[in-house]
């Protein structure tokens, strides 16, 4: 009977340890947070957005591999069904932190959610795309770091490049807020500070750019392409049928440059991950109200340099860029 009594106190103890030991379990689990990551489709750009985050979260002490976060990335693959199918993932899933890289993931995961807290990664214009009431106001769940180049100094550094330059192209997706925002940038900045003629040339899918290219290339001096994805993933065709007339292409971002453009200033993609990082971090280490937080943009570019570019067009590069581009920027040979 002793035995029996000794057995069942033994038992209960086990079952009252199992049980706290499972409770403490849960609740650490409950505690770790999800941070859902859905990016565009699969570029150089959008690439290094994505490791500047996840280096962001391990530098601030959060990563997988500790067990004190949970990151689930998806990649739509330029792909709207998959876009919806994973915003709807994360909010199943009721994620913590919703991060969207490029503006159409960003807008999916708005369209998912208006409470789970969602953060932009490399959206131009967050108000122009519907994303927030205001960008000093948020207004809502959703804040972040916008991607929108400093195009006026662009401008400037086609000039002093092209100092004989009379008609600028500028090519976009015509279904890209984004590009389309940097488009009406330039127009203004074209009509108040410089003498230049402006065509603008669309395109709505990869297929159109070599025909589009081919008539644009055959009116204008050189070309100017906005940070656009579509355009992006089409770049060396762009960059083909501008070597072959002889027409230097100026992208608005630093991986374009690598991909055959001649040179811009460019706000460096993974340090705008790393940014991104950091608002994730705040909000569900600090509560950080999305609503009340303004949208942060990088004000300050890198000069890129393609050197090889330049001089496949006959394009003398100053010394004084070059030495720039070397010391604070980066100089493709």
């Amino acid at each position: 009977m002793k035995r029996m009594l000794t057995f069942i106190v033994a038992l209960v103890i086990f079952l009252i340890v199992a049980f706290v030991m499972a409770t403490k379990q849960q609740q650490q689990r409950a505690k770790t947070p999800t941070v859902g990551i859905l990016q565009l489709t699969t570029h150089p750009a959008l690439d290094a957005i994505h490791r500047g985050l996840v280096a962001e979260l391990k530098a601030q002490g959060y990563s997988p591999q500790k067990g004190n976060i949970k990151i689930d990335y998806q990649n739509a693959e330029n792909d709207q069904s998959n876009l919806k199918t994973m915003s709807e993932r994360f909010t199943n899933h009721h994620v913590s932190v919703m991060v969207g890289i490029a503006t159409p993931a960003a807008q999916a995961l708005a369209d998912a959610s208006t409470k789970i807290p969602i953060v932009l990664g490399a959206v131009t214009d967050p108000k122009g795309a519907n994303l927030v009431a205001n960008n000093a106001h948020p207004g809502g769940n959703v804040t972040g770091v916008s991607d929108q180049a400093p195009i006026k100094a662009q401008l400037q550094l086609i000039q002093k490049l092209q100092p004989n330059l009379k008609t600028l192209g500028v090519i976009s997706t015509s279904s890209d807020d984004s590009a389309q925002t940097q488009v009406r940038i330039l127009k203004r900045l074209v009509a108040k500070e410089t003498t230049l003629k402006l065509k603008t040339y669309t395109i709505t899918s990869t297929n159109d750019v070599n025909q589009v290219a081919e008539t644009m290339m055959n009116q204008v001096d050189a070309v100017y392409v906005p940070t656009d994805n579509t355009i992006a993933s089409a770049m060396q065709t762009l960059v083909q049928v501008g070597n072959a007339k002889n027409v230097p292409i100026f992208p608005a971002v630093d991986t374009m440059v690598k991909d055959g453009g001649v040179a811009t200033i460019s706000i460096n993609q993974y340090r705008l991950g790393r940014q991104t990082g950091k608002m994730v971090v705040n909000i569900f280490r600090h509560h950080q109200d999305p609503a009340t937080t303004p949208v942060k943009f990088i004000k300050k570019g890198d000069l890129v340099i393609n050197l090889k570019a330049a001089h496949k067009l006959g394009i003398q590069i100053p010394a004084d860029l070059i030495q720039q581009a070397k010391t604070s920027g980066e100089l493709i040979q």
